[in-house]
């Protein structure tokens, strides 16, 4: 079990060796690395100084400045911003999807590009979202994308939107999804300090259907990695870009 993986096919390629099937949860995407500057699509095409100060705005929460400044810098090249995106996306996906072991399991991550997933996905990759599988006899639910904010990710959807899409996921042994519920002690980032968006639906869900587990991503460094709620074990996998270790679940 994966997320966030955000570049790191190195390890992606090593995640699934000894399980029955590899699960990610989504963003495969680099588009600009918090830790290091100098990865990803933003820093390759602009520097690591305006990393810096991209980071340092989003950081203090300054979004409209970060916004103004992403929007000068792109006033600067030669070309078409969607199409250089695109096209750097692209290079990451051949190389991401490449990595997948047979069977893998994904949905989609808020920094993906669904409409791109179908010419990387292999035969051996199953792409799931607001839809159930049947994995080593247990029912698994999966909901991509992210809730939208400030930061105007690629795939950020209404609440409404998500919350069919968890509905109609309905009852599972385990429910996996790219955002946590919507707790405190899960959304917050401790080195980006500030509370990422949960899914309300998604806590509702959980107490309404109690699966066994809640599995999830996208808060990298949370308050809290693992926690009970009522009859649910819900736990963040999103550590995967840094570490390179995936997580296991067994039974």
């Amino acid at each position: 079990m994966v997320s966030d993986v955000h570049g790191n096919a190195r390890d992606l390629a090593r995640s699934g060796e000894g399980a029955d099937a590899l699960i990610c949860l989504g963003d495969l995407v680099l588009f600009l690395d918090y830790a290091d500057h100098t990865r990803g699509i933003f820093p390759e095409l602009f520097g690591e100084e305006n990393a810096d100060r991209l980071v340092e705005l989003r950081t203090a929460r300054r979004f409209e400045e970060a916004r103004a400044l992403g929007a000068r810098l792109w006033d600067s090249v030669a070309g078409d911003r969607a199409t250089l995106i695109e096209k750097a996306v692209r290079k990451q996906y051949a190389e991401m999807f490449a990595a997948f072991p047979t069977p893998t399991y994904a949905t989609y991550g808020n920094v993906d590009m669904p409409t791109l997933w179908p010419e990387y996905a292999a035969p051996g990759t199953t792409v799931l979202d607001g839809q159930r599988v049947e994995i080593g006899g247990r029912t698994f639910g999966f909901v991509g994308g992210g809730l939208r904010t400030p930061m105007r990710t690629p795939y950020e959807i209404s609440d409404e939107e998500y919350a069919a899409k968890i509905e109609a996921v309905g009852e599972v042994d385990v429910l996996c999804t790219h955002i946590p519920p919507e707790v405190p002690e899960l959304v917050y980032d401790t080195v980006a300090r500030r509370f990422e968006r949960g899914s309300r639906a998604l806590l509702d869900a959980i107490r309404r259907t109690r699966p066994r587990y809640s599995l999830f991503g996208h808060v990298h460094q949370p308050l809290v990695r693992r926690m009970r709620i009522g009859a649910t074990e819900c736990v963040n996998v999103g550590h995967f870009a840094g570490t390179g270790k995936p997580w296991a679940l067994e039974w």
